[in-house]
């Protein structure tokens, strides 16, 4: 019996997949032909259709209007009776006879006449598949722009349900308080401001997967216009759309995402629940539609304390872009405490400027120490001379930012740890805990492209088939690719420090004091800020060619080719962002040499850290980098979504024309937006921050507060633009933030590793300990004592100084390989006492919390109670079978 169902239900799938234009009228007559509105039967389209002015009549025989002689009626979200729900729309544009000129004009009526055919075909299957379909056209002497309204009807809409084992509630529980700052608050009898109550906020169920055979079994299934979201109705439909044949199979010709592609349609999308903007007249606030809701308290600036409305944001965009505003919400409350505690350490650094003494050795110094020349043709000068420096040099180099280094480090883990509970008990919360997506279809370009049809050994389903051997062989090729570009980066790298010693030798002979003496730090800025620009257009050029690359790499399905798309840019996002700061921090300095035997890149001296050290100079690149990318990024995505939406609607105005008088028709004031632009760059963005502020906080302990200040911003950019500026996206389930949260597990790790080296052979931390330890504990005579004399056949400036631990010959003295052993042993000990911490942490924090389990117990208990016949059946079929 359990065979038999699975045929004939596998066999009810194919007749929704394989229904094809020229059947006979009782295969697709199914829902389709449902009387709703102006909707007219399958037999109503004719292949003869196809033979008429495809430029002017449409295959699909509906009744249509034009801006000139609509009748206002209502519109909003539903079909013209006023009942039946739009759940989607699919927009194509016709150009008219008229406007096709030239000697294309055969090959574009083709073309056209293609399209025009795949639609007619790919509309009769989704009657065929039971959706009701409704037709709107607006036109003007250029063109005609086509709307054709979708509505999945209820008995459709349950068995998609069960097939994509969508949640159904089963006992309604109270809700959770997602923010674990409510609570302490709470608990402390403090009051807080940062709660709003926000109206209709969704009811929190037990669920489990939705079976119609146990509907009765359901809360709120006898209302059949609310039980299911409308972001599930959305799911169905796109799973419906995604599955429909509009060709050939053996083509792959299916799916409206492929249409797309091939320019048959110019969009498809759900539509939003109407304006954003509140109405002229008083209204209840339990009566705003959920996108009013949303920008009223969410989107709008003025809420920038305010907690974010997850659940509201999850009922209307689904859970993929709830969880990244979970985790963009997470973390920018996670940098605040890393903001405070920075900004005591930058503040402490500030009050102990005064009592550095090396520093007040510097500058009393006068004529005591004079240094080598720093170039070829410089002169000598006096250490005095840097002494602004040397104290500015104090505020990112001394005992504190030691203790903020550690502090980060176990922050950065302890972050990830926390979020893993968030994102667990989000994940419940949210019904996606157990949601695994099922075998997922071939990308529409990999179907196009593919040069062979095979089974799918899981399916059993003949698809695309590209050999894996090929595919292997252009990834080997693009890995080839990528690392010519990171050579690319290097070179740009070598230019920079090349440029930035170019301006250093030209301040220095410019004759000015005050010049010669910020020499360092005005070229530092320079560079860096030149830099920058090469960072921001490498970053385009190469995210442009990745695209290209993973698209010629051919990956079967959208998952692998996101996947390979992502490590592909990081790891050059990686390199391209922080391949500068690491050479100030690792490796400026190193190799200088010293008088008589200066080390040179391709004839000039290699540099040597400024007057107030490598770490100075590292905290101005990550500045101008970090902060100056972040205000570009804002700038861009505050100024672009609007320019596109601009130019997309001053497009559409001939024939859309606008709505100042009409009432305002929602698939044409949808169709208007800018396309969803995905959350790619949005995740890209603050994954790189994350790096900026716990690989180089040693030197930087205000990067922190900087990136607290710009999610601020950007939680509200991203707010409005998926409020306001974008297309509604299709809803779609997630129970994690997918790979990129191993990239900051990576990033986590790497920066306890990073900020060791920092500590042990960039800051000062080190010479001075051992200093004190061997020597003096005030640090008198710390200057002196750094400082080396030029070897004797150094006759230029006879006995001036440079800063090493060498000896009159230029060999290395005695304590630079005890400073040495101590380098390397704090390293160890560094790496080993934090990584230790961390596993403990790792172990003592549970991934998922108690509470959460046991509602996960209790979920599961009514799932068994609610399915319990099911079970019974089941016992009964396999009795006699053991026997």
């Amino acid at each position: 019996m359990m065979k038999k169902s699975r045929e004939l239900r596998r066999g009810d799938r194919e007749v929704l997949l394989d229904a094809v234009a020229g059947g006979d009228a009782d295969a697709t007559n199914g829902y389709g032909s449902l009387q709703n509105g102006v909707f007219l039967p399958p037999q109503c389209f004719s292949a003869a259709a196809l033979e008429d002015d495809v430029h002017h009549e449409d295959p699909i025989h509906m009744s249509c209007f034009t801006r000139d002689n609509q009748a206002a009626s209502k519109m909003g979200n539903y079909f013209r009776d006023g009942r039946t729900k739009i759940d989607f729309v699919l927009v194509w544009e016709v150009r008219s006879r008229s406007k096709q000129r030239g000697k294309g004009k055969s090959n574009r009526s083709c073309e056209e006449a293609q399209l025009a055919e795949w639609r007619d075909k790919f509309v009769q299957n989704l009657q065929g598949a039971g959706l009701l379909l409704e037709k709107e056209e607006t036109a003007n002497e250029k063109k005609t722009i086509h709307f054709l309204k979708v509505s999945v009807p209820w008995d459709v809409l349950v068995y998609y349900a069960e097939e994509l084992c969508l949640r159904a509630p089963l006992q309604a529980q109270q809700h959770l308080d997602l923010n674990t700052s409510s609570v302490v608050l709470k608990r402390l009898c403090v009051p807080n401001i940062m709660v709003e109550p926000v109206p209709n906020r969704p009811l929190d169920y037990y669920t489990c997967a939705f079976r119609k055979s146990k509907m009765n079994r359901f809360l709120g299934s006898e209302d059949r216009d609310t039980y299911f979201t409308n972001t599930q109705r959305h799911q169905v439909v796109h799973e419906i759309l995604a599955r429909t044949v509009y060709g050939k199979r053996k083509r792959t010709e299916v799916g409206v995402d492929r249409l797309v592609n091939e320019g048959a349609y110019a969009a498809a999308y759900p539509l939003h629940e109407g304006p954003f903007k509140l109405p002229s007249h008083e209204i209840r606030r339990d009566e705003l539609n959920q996108r009013q809701v949303l920008h009223y308290y969410w989107a709008r600036w003025c809420k920038w304390y305010k907690y974010q409305p997850l659940d509201h944001i999850r009922e209307y965009f689904g859970e993929k872009i709830a969880l990244y505003f979970a985790w963009l919400g997470f973390y920018t409350a996670w940098l605040l405490p890393a903001a405070i505690v920075g900004t005591l350490v930058f503040v402490s650094g500030v009050m102990s400027m005064d009592s550095n003494t090396p520093a007040e050795d510097i500058c009393s110094s006068g004529a005591k120490y004079p240094m080598c020349p720093l170039c070829k043709t410089c002169e000598a000068w006096n250490m005095s001379d840097i002494c602004t420096m040397a104290k500015l040099g104090y505020l990112f180099d001394h005992p504190g930012t030691v203790f903020f280094s550690v502090f980060m480090s176990f922050w950065a883990v302890t972050f990830l740890e926390f979020w893993k509970r968030k994102m667990a008990t989000l994940a419940h919360h949210w019904d996606s805990m157990d949601f695994h997506e099922e075998e997922e279809r071939p990308r529409p370009e990999f179907a196009a492209m593919a040069p062979t049809v095979e089974e799918n050994p899981v399916t059993g389903v003949k698809e695309p088939y590209f050999p894996e051997k090929t595919r292997l062989s252009r990834m080997f090729t693009g890995s080839m690719v990528i690392i010519l570009m990171l050579f690319v980066v290097i070179i740009f790298l070598v230019t920079v420090v090349m440029c930035r010693g170019v301006i250093s030798v030209m301040m220095y002979q410019s004759g000015s004091p005050v010049l010669r003496t910020e020499a360092g730090t005005i070229a530092n800025i320079c560079s860096s800020i030149v830099n920058l620009g090469f960072i921001l257009f490498m970053g385009q050029v190469y995210t442009a060619l990745a695209e290209q690359l993973t698209k010629w790499e051919m990956h079967r399905t959208q998952t692998q080719h996101d996947n390979a798309f992502t490590l592909k840019v990081f790891i050059f996002q990686f390199v391209n962002f922080y391949s500068s700061p690491f050479y100030v921090a690792f490796f400026k300095g190193r190799f200088v040499g010293y008088p008589t035997n200066y080390g040179t890149l391709f004839g000039m001296r290699n540099e040597d850290c400024g007057p107030g050290g490598c770490l100075i100079e590292l905290a101005e690149q990550l500045f101008i980098i970090m902060v100056g990318k972040q205000l570009i990024n804002n700038i861009q995505e505050f100024i672009i979504p609007k320019v596109k939406a601009w130019r997309q609607k001053r497009t559409l105005a001939t024939v859309l024309g606008d709505n100042d008088t009409d009432e305002p028709r929602r698939w044409e004031e949808d169709y208007k937006l800018v396309p969803c632009g995905g959350l790619f760059e949005e995740y890209l963005e603050m994954v790189l921050q994350f790096g900026f502020i716990t690989i180089f906080v040693a030197a930087f302990p205000l990067a922190p507060l900087f990136a607290l200040l710009n999610n601020w911003v950007e939680i509200r950019l991203d707010a409005h633009k998926f409020v306001c500026e974008y297309r509604r996206p299709v809803a779609e389930r997630a129970q994690n933030i997918g790979v990129w949260f191993n990239i900051l597990e990576a990033l986590s790790h790497l920066s306890v590793i990073a900020n060791a080296f920092l500590i042990a052979f960039t800051s000062d931390f080190l010479p001075r300990l051992l200093y004190q330890y061997k020597f003096s504990n005030d640090l008198n005579g710390y200057v002196n004592f750094t400082l080396a004399y030029a070897p004797l056949n150094y006759t230029d400036y006879p006995r001036c100084r440079y800063k090493a631990f060498r000896d009159n010959d230029g060999s290395y003295t005695l304590f630079y390989w005890e400073l040495l052993a101590v380098r390397l042993g704090f390293i160890i000990a560094f790496e080993h006492v934090v990584f230790f911490v961390l596993r403990a942490i790792d172990w003592i924090v549970p991934d998922v919390p108690e509470s959460l389990e046991l509602k996960i117990k209790r979920e599961r208990y009514l799932a068994k109670q609610a399915l319990a016949e099911n079970q019974e059946a089941l016992l009964q079929a396999t009795r006699p079978l053991e026997s």
